[in-house]
Order: C-alpha cells, then sequence, then structure tokens
C-alpha cells in the first residue's frame, strides 16, 4: 500500500507561512478568496518565529512604521505578549492563520513538485505538491493563482521561472558598489543566541566541537552585552558558498560558531559579568538573508532606492538602510556589513511582485524582483510583510476580475492602491480619495477638516505637518450630510504611535516587537510593555437615520488596531466618532484623542 496524496482546490495558494506568506494568505482570505498556504516548519512566522529569533525590522524613524496586517499583529503583541514570550508570539501568529475562514494551512509541508502548462497568455502553473513530514502524506493543491513567499523562491527551479542570485556587475544597472564582476555570492546566514543576565553566578562547559574565539578573531564583532540591541546578527556564514545547497553544512559550522561564542562570554575572561549570564536559546534553523530573487516585469535598482522609489504603481515601501553583508561573513577581516543610508519610506512597484514568464505567479517577501544592491534594503521583514499583503489583495483583483497579475497591473492598479490604503496600508506620496458626499457634508466641528483629508499618518511624503484632529473624549467629531446617504463602510485610523515614544524601555525595546537578551530582576530588568499610550482604547461610532433616530453602530471597549472598517449598509444623515478612553488613560495628551482619518464610503 502506498502513500496517500490529498488533493486541495483554491482560488490562491500561497508558498512559505513567514510574514510575507502570511500576510498575502490573510489579506486574500480576509478579501472572499480561498487561500492553501504551504509551511515547511512546524509554526508560521519564518525568520521572526521562535526557530531563529530575529525581530522584525524595516523602515528607520518616526512616523514610517509600516501599517496594515503587520501592525496590526505586532500591536495585539503588546497587549498578550507583553513580556515578549516566544511562547507566546508564535500562538499569535498560528492563531493569525487559523481564524481565518477562507484559509487552510498545511503546515511541516515542503513543496517539491510542479505542473505547469502553456495557456493562451503564456506558461502557468497548474498544482504544485508537497510532502508533510508529519503525516507521511503528499499534498497536491490546484489553484488558478500562486504566490511564492517562500524566501528561498522553491517555485523558481520547479516552474521555469526567471530568478537570479548573487551580485551585479556595477555597470549592469549602474549602481554604486564596489562589485565591477557580476558573481553568484550573496550574504549569509546566522544562527542566533539569546542570553539571559541573573543575579547568580553559573558555568558554561563548551561542547569539544565549539568554534574556540579569541579577542583578535572577534576584535570587529566584540558582543556588547550590555545593549539590549545585542542580538549576535554577526555570527554568519555561507554568503561565499550555496546559500540554499551548503545550508546544513553551513548550519553545522554555524551551530559550533554559535556555542563558541556564548564559551567567549562566558569563559574567556573579557566580558564584563560574564559570570552572571545564562544561555538562553540557541538556533539551530540558519536565518537566511539571501537566496534566489525572482524576475518581474521590473527589476528595482539601489538607484530607485535611492531617488525614493516614486512608481506610479507603488504598493508597498521600504526605509531600511542599504545593509551589504560580507560573503566571507564572521571571517571576513573587515566590517562586517556595509550600511547605506536611504530615503525614508521610499516606493517599491507592483511590477516586482509577479513573475515575468510565469503568467500566474506572484511572489512576496526578500525574493521579489530586485538587484542584489537593492534587496539588501528591501528583504527586511516588516517590509516583507507589506509586500505580502499588497500580492493577498492584488489576488483577490485578480479573482474578481478574471486579470492575470500582470493584467492587474495594467488595468487596475488604482484599484489595488486604493485597497491597499483602505486596509490601512501607507503609500508613498498616495492619499486615499474621499467619496464627494463626505468632502461635501458639513463637520460636526469646525476645526476638524483632516478627518477627511485622505492620510492616515503624519509623513514626510505629505510635507510632515499635522495630518489628523485632536478630539477630547466624549466629544464628537465627524459629518452631517446634505441627505441620507447609504454607507457601505466606515474608515477609521487612529495613533498607535508609529515611533513607539510612549512605550517602556530604551529605543530598542520600543522598536521591536520581540527582544534578544534578557535582564532579570537586579540587572536592569527587561520592562512589561504597554500599548502605545496615544491610541483610542473605547470609541463608539454613531449615526443619525433618515427618520431622525441616533443608533450605535459600534461601541469598541479593547480596540488593538491602529485602522478599522466597520462595514455598513444602512442610510444616514449624520456619521460622529466619539472617543471615550486612551490606553495612556486620560491625563495623557490632556484627555485628547488623536484621530487621523474618520470618514465612510
Amino acid at each position: 500500500m502506498g502513500l496517500s496524496t490529498v488533493v486541495h482546490e483554491c482560488d490562491f495558494c500561497v508558498v512559505g507561512g513567514g510574514l510575507a506568506g502570511m500576510a498575502a494568505a490573510i489579506a486574500a482570505a480576509r478579501g472572499g478568496t480561498k487561500v492553501v498556504i504551504l509551511q515547511d516548519r512546524p509554526m508560521f512566522g519564518g525568520n521572526a518565529s521562535s526557530e531563529v529569533r530575529m525581530w522584525v525590522c524595516g523602515a528607520d524613524g518616526g512616523d514610517n512604521r509600516e501599517t496594515g496586517i503587520i501592525e496590526e499583529i505586532q500591536l495585539e503583541s503588546l497587549y498578550y505578549n507583553p513580556d515578549k514570550n516566544y511562547a507566546v508570539w508564535d500562538g499569535l501568529l498560528w492563531n493569525k492563520i487559523k481564524s481565518e475562514k477562507n484559509i487552510t494551512p498545511l503546515l511541516n509541508c515542503s513543496v517539491c513538485a510542479a505542473d505547469c502548462a502553456d495557456g493562451e497568455d503564456g506558461r502557468r502553473i497548474v498544482s504544485v505538491t508537497g510532502w508533510q513530514t508529519t503525516t507521511q502524506t503528499w499534498h497536491r493543491v490546484k489553484a488558478a493563482l500562486f504566490a511564492d513567499c517562500s524566501g528561498d523562491s522553491i517555485l523558481a527551479p520547479l516552474t521555469g521561472a526567471e530568478y537570479r542570485m548573487g551580485r551585479e556587475a556595477r555597470d549592469e544597472f549602474g549602481e554604486k558598489t564596489s562589485q565591477e564582476v557580476a558573481d553568484s555570492q550573496t550574504m549569509g546566514m546566522s544562527c542566533l543566541i539569546q542570553c539571559r543576565k541573573t543575579d547568580r553566578k553559573s558555568t558554561f562547559l563548551a561542547p569539544p566541537w565549539a568554534k574556540k574565539l579569541t579577542p583578535d578573531l572577534i576584535r570587529l564583532r566584540r558582543p556588547n552585552m550590555t545593549s539590549t540591541a545585542e542580538n549576535f546578527w554577526y555570527l554568519e556564514l555561507g554568503g561565499n558558498r550555496d546559500s540554499i545547497g551548503d545550508t546544513e553544512e553551513v548550519r553545522d559550522e554555524l551551530v559550533a560558531l554559535a556555542y563558541g561564542m556564548f564559551d567567549y562570554v562566558k569563559n574567556s575572561g573579557e566580558v564584563e559579568d560574564g559570570d552572571y549570564w545564562q544561555l538562553d536559546f540557541l538556533g539551530f534553523l540558519p536565518g537566511k538573508r539571501e537566496s534566489r530573487r525572482m524576475v518581474g516585469d521590473y527589476i528595482m535598482t539601489q538607484g530607485d532606492v535611492l531617488s525614493g522609489g516614486r512608481f506610479d504603481d507603488v504598493i508597498a515601501f521600504g526605509g531600511w538602510p542599504l545593509d551589504d553583508h560580507h560573503p566571507d561573513g564572521f571571517y571576513h577581516a573587515g566590517n562586517p556589513n556595509v550600511w547605506g543610508s536611504t530615503p525614508v519610506p521610499y516606493g517599491i512597484p507592483y511590477r516586482c511582485v509577479y513573475s515575468k514568464n510565469i503568467s500566474n505567479l506572484f511572489f512576496a517577501g526578500r525574493n521579489i524582483s530586485l538587484t542584489h544592491a537593492a534587496m539588501s534594503s528591501a528583504r527586511v521583514m516588516a517590509t516583507c510583510a507589506t509586500l505580502g499583503e499588497a500580492v493577498g489583495t492584488a489576488a483577490n483583483l485578480a479573482r474578481e476580475t478574471g486579470l492575470s497579475p500582470r493584467g492587474v497591473g495594467r488595468e487596475k492598479i488604482g484599484e489595488l492602491q486604493a485597497r491597499l490604503m483602505e486596509q490601512g496600508c501607507f503609500l508613498p506620496y498616495l492619499r486615499r480619495s474621499i467619496p464627494d458626499f463626505v468632502r461635501e457634508a458639513a463637520l460636526l466641528r469646525a476645526q476638524d477638516e483632516n478627518l477627511r483629508n485622505g492620510a492616515d499618518r503624519v509623513n514626510r511624503t505629505y510635507g510632515g505637518g499635522e495630518e489628523g484632529v485632536f478630539v477630547p473624549l466624549g466629544e464628537r467629531a465627524g459629518y452631517r450630510f446634505r441627505k441620507p446617504v447609504r454607507v457601505r463602510n466606515i474608515h477609521i485610523a487612529f495613533d498607535s504611535d508609529l515611533p513607539r515614544a510612549s512605550l517602556p524601555g530604551d529605543s530598542c525595546e520600543q522598536r521591536h516587537t520581540m527582544r534578544a537578551n534578557v535582564f532579570e530582576d537586579g540587572c536592569g530588568k527587561s520592562p512589561t510593555m504597554t500599548m502605545p499610550k496615544t491610541l483610542v482604547r473605547a470609541y463608539r461610532v454613531e449615526g443619525v437615520t433618515a427618520d431622525g433616530e441616533r443608533v450605535t453602530i459600534l461601541r469598541e471597549e479593547n480596540n488593538l488596531r491602529q485602522c478599522v472598517n466597520i462595514p455598513c449598509g444602512a442610510a444616514f444623515t449624520e456619521l460622529a466618532l466619539i472617543p471615550e478612553s486612551l490606553w495612556g488613560g486620560e491625563g495623557y495628551g490632556e484627555g485628547d484623542a488623536h484621530v487621523l482619518s474618520f470618514d465612510a464610503r
């Protein structure tokens, strides 16, 4: 008797369950698309999961934090996981997928085959097949649309999708790099460690195969154990080898290096208070920075990044520095990385997230259509998550219209952008369009014009000035319409303190959802996090019907969202938002709620 095969049929198949794949699946499912997501690990999150433990990075600076699904996840983590516990974090990510009724998740399932066919618009994928290790079952997924969010772009060799790997020659795209000749080298991978500072001494005996580290060997990579930002990212190898094919061999070396680093912390005598540190975690799954990059209708370059990415088809943004790591990794004699500033934010175009030659293939994550130099900035996970949300939303449009991914870009890019912004995603230089009945309505408070300006944040691409309004708790802000208007959706954008300045701890603790090293009581204790103090905790939305009755459309007592969309379907002559309390308490901001948007469709 042979092994069984389970066949699934869906609208949209997502390969890869990191933050990019999760966001793609969630966005599509919320739009009514039937989704199957295959993840080759026992949990979701990819590099952000407890198996790797790289914290979620994104666009640097002030109000540039990514919103949409990734902000939803990170705000929920502040509420449900204030001590930044990875067991809670993994469960939160798992629940984000499991709670969506239109998603079928297949964990521990590694895609290893694909069936393709030639159609009117070129080569297309018919199905993919994965092997599920826990059940010893084959899973074949048939779909109209596919997204490769696997990081390593597994669907490229399986389908013939065009891809690149390695570093481009400087002259190919006119980039400001030191690379005169193209090669196959990449950035490396890391097995991270996390440590715990205690108030008692302990010993550590390194295994005999641990790498012996000396002060001279690590002179440019000395651990800073007093810093909350010390996450040992520089324990990096493999960029000068095959970053896919040699992963097992590189992993063995990384594990030996990681144990060697903690041995250095504990036993070298070079680290202050080394006796008080304990090893909390050592990863056996390497976190990868770079491998295959798919080729789309456009390849985004370093020049595009540095010029701000002013694309007509912008669907996401980046802002992490040009952070290029040397292929020799830990053993490179110089600095481990080259750090170049970028405009924050810069736009990323839609033409970079679907395949040039496979007609029904999207991709999202570090594997989108970029040069190596541009990818050194756009590869970080918060950026990847926004790309995933864009792809999932585009899949909804493709399903609804029968268009290919390329067709969506050619015929529906404005609609795609509008949907993304309505979902809370920020697109540089663009504002949400506001319907005439809202623009022409009388304001309940004369000073609230910014409620309908289409901007859901303060940002330099809007000029950097105030884009919202301040509403005293208990007061009504909103609109009185000329005649009863049937409202389909009510949109609210609150101030979730994107810089996270109202959170406890230093800037590293404030910015990152999870932490690296842990400090116990008596050792500069790691803080217990709070919700952003500026975020509205309780509010209600009211309407006045055509016959003059005032009704409560929604009352929320425990709001965790920066962006709120309230489905409606009734006619009103008046709409009002009444903020009732803030997470920071009534004394925060003198009792005023900062509301960026309140409008309707």
